[in-house]
């Protein structure tokens, strides 16, 4: 049931249209009735190696934001790398308890910037072996379509 007070959650189609005017992460993408996928390349600074970025949202879920190239975990060279989920290697972007993202929100202003920035703090760790970028990690079996599917 939609609270009338609330504004109303942003379809794939929405988010497509946002993500293709966003000229902060020009790309291409397909929108189908089950979500969104958008590919796109990102340098966190302008001496960064650049890496190529998939977005993807299912319908009433959460994004899922991966590193398609470089291979991240060659990058790390056997480390463990901070705030990314292992269940198929993708971003830690944000705290879900925290209520820092909801589906009323544009993906090109929040998912989009959240990755330059968790690249900038991913590169400042393979330079460093400390990681600065902050921020609490959930294990995987914490997201929501996993509960969902464990409760089936």
């Amino acid at each position: 049931m939609r609270n009338w007070g609330a504004p109303p959650e942003l379809t794939p189609a929405q988010q497509h249209v946002f993500l293709r005017r966003c000229p902060l992460c020009p790309g291409t993408g397909r929108v189908s009735a089950s979500g969104l996928t958008w590919d796109y390349r990102v340098r966190p600074t302008s001496i960064s190696r650049e890496y190529q970025i998939r977005i993807e949202l299912h319908r009433s879920d959460t994004p899922r934001v991966f590193v398609i190239e470089p291979d991240i975990s060659v990058l790390a060279n056997g480390r463990k790398i901070p705030h990314v989920y292992r269940d198929l290697i993708h971003l830690c972007l944000f705290l879900p308890r925290a209520n820092e993202w909801a589906p009323t929100m544009r993906i090109d202003q929040t998912f989009e910037p959240w990755t330059g920035v968790r690249l900038y703090y991913f590169e400042e760790w393979l330079a460093s072996g400390q990681w600065k970028g902050g921020g609490q990690h959930v294990p995987a079996a914490r997201n929501r379509r996993q509960r969902r599917a464990a409760a089936r």
